[in-house]
């Protein structure tokens, strides 16, 4: 019993001692709930930072998302298009013109459309993008672009589109070679008698004070004639009207080669002529539907136009040669594929096919009269004829753009385009560049003519430039 009354007393206790330390963990827990309260907004803190960062950051990520980007089909076509104007240079009109010449001038013609193509390129990058293309002016630009600064992978220029861009260093290439090719025409024009020296001293002092603020008077922001209203796709009158204007006077300053008039002086190989013809064309359809700056329906229209017009052209020339001569000549032809891709290149971009082939049809039976008609009417040895071709047709085309870009003749200007206004602001622009290019590039020539003379000597240029100034020649007898 005394075992029964222990084991019931200890198991009490055990109970009751049991109930107490429940008793206490009760009573603990509210102590330890304010312990961990306070941690709660330490923990939430973090949270609710970030959300109110993350929707203050939402209108800056959005603004982001609008910039736009390049896109990759443009970016593409731009490369293409680019690369196309190189070969219209070398070897399109290295072939062109270097067949024309005789064969001991030959590698002559070559060396100095190639030489003064490099010269070009260096000269852009340097500084002659940025006072183009650096900024707004009347004139020219700024330097701020000089040596290519802040022309970068992530930099972009505007396209004729709202929102699309390219990237900043295919339009420095792409106007690079616009410059390039215009400085390279002008060497037919006093072609086999001319310094290589003076050459590319007069290429540098006409560059810098011609080319570049034509450019950017037509094509750049805040330029003095687009601001009047010209209308130039592809460079009608920034790279033909100014280079043929410079070429006439480089023939009057220059004199006429030996013999002119008196010997033959035909062309020495017409299938290297009909070459680089046909380069010049192919690779004029990047010069005129890359001047779309994009891969869109306005390429498609310059490049069907460029087509065309020079298919007309050629017809034109070889129809008008036959009637004047008896007979059509493949250098004819080739002549009139030039005349209608140097005609409608400022047009090519307004206008519509049925214009587009009426400008090749004038600018075919044009230049044929500037190559032969006009050209006794001046009387300058224009060797190669560049402004028979490029200045009679860089005007043709001007002035008819004017004409088929109202959309009443299938060009696609506004319903309020004015045929006789927009004539003359055409007319009055080509004045402009004009006398422009032909002052600059007569001061250009006499500074050269100072610094180093202009023409080789009279045996010189008999035994040919070839020989006489570069040391080897074309052809092996």
């Amino acid at each position: 019993m005394k075992k029964y009354l222990l084991s019931l007393c200890v198991g009490l206790g055990l109970l009751l001692g049991a109930s107490a330390a429940m008793a206490q963990v009760t009573d603990a827990a509210p102590a330890v709930a304010p312990m961990m309260a306070p941690e709660a907004p330490a923990a939430v803190a973090p949270m609710v930072d970030a959300a109110a960062l993350a929707v203050a950051a939402a209108p800056a990520a959005e603004a982001a998302a609008a910039e736009p980007v390049p896109n990759k089909g443009d970016v593409a076509w731009m490369l293409v298009a680019t690369l196309l104007v190189v070969m219209m240079v070398i070897p399109g009109l290295a072939l062109f013109y270097g067949g024309l010449v005789r064969s001991k001038n030959m590698l002559s013609v070559l060396m100095q459309v190639t030489v003064v193509f490099s010269l070009v390129m260096v000269l852009w990058a340097v500084y002659g993008y940025s006072l183009a293309f650096g900024g707004e002016g009347l004139i020219i630009a700024n330097l701020d672009k000089a040596f290519l600064a802040g022309v970068t992978m992530d930099s972009v220029s505007n396209t004729f589109t709202d929102g699309v861009v390219i990237p900043e260093l295919i339009f420095v290439a792409f106007q690079a070679t616009f410059a390039g090719i215009t400085c390279a025409i002008i060497v037919g024009a006093f072609a086999e008698r001319i310094k290589f020296s003076a050459v590319l001293i007069f290429t540098a002092i006409w560059f810098t004070f011609s080319y570049i603020p034509v450019a950017h008077m037509v094509w750049g922001s805040g330029g003095f004639l687009i601001g009047l209203g010209k209308m130039d796709f592809a460079g009608g009158t920034v790279v033909h009207l100014s280079a043929a204007v410079a070429a006439l006077v480089g023939a009057y300053v220059i004199g006429k080669r030996i013999g002119y008039g008196k010997e033959a002086m035909a062309p020495h190989s017409l299938a290297l002529t009909m070459v680089g013809a046909a380069l010049l064309w192919v690779g004029w359809f990047g010069f005129n539907a890359g001047s779309a700056l994009e891969a869109n329906s306005n390429a498609a229209l310059a490049f069907l136009n460029t087509l065309i017009a020079t298919a007309a052209a050629v017809l034109a020339w070889c129809l008008g040669e036959a009637l004047i001569k008896g007979k059509a000549s493949m250098l004819g032809a080739a002549s009139g594929a030039v005349a209608g891709l140097v005609a409608i290149t400022p047009a090519c971009g307004y206008v519509g096919p049925m214009g587009a082939i009426v400008i090749g049809l004038a600018g075919g039976f044009l230049c044929l009269w500037g190559v032969n008609g006009l050209k006794k009417m001046l009387g300058a040895d224009d060797t190669l004829d560049v402004f028979g071709l490029h200045g009679v047709g860089g005007i043709a085309g001007g002035l008819l753009t004017a004409v088929f870009a109202a959309p009443m003749l299938g060009g696609m200007s506004g319903a309020d385009f004015s045929i006789a206004s927009q004539l003359f602001v055409q007319a009055k622009a080509m004045l402009v560049v004009v006398v422009w290019s032909g002052v600059v590039a007569f001061i250009a020539f006499k500074v050269a003519d100072l610094l180093v003379g202009l023409r080789v000597s009279e045996e010189e240029e008999r035994e040919g430039l070839d020989i006489s100034s570069h040391g080897e020649s074309a052809y092996n007898r």
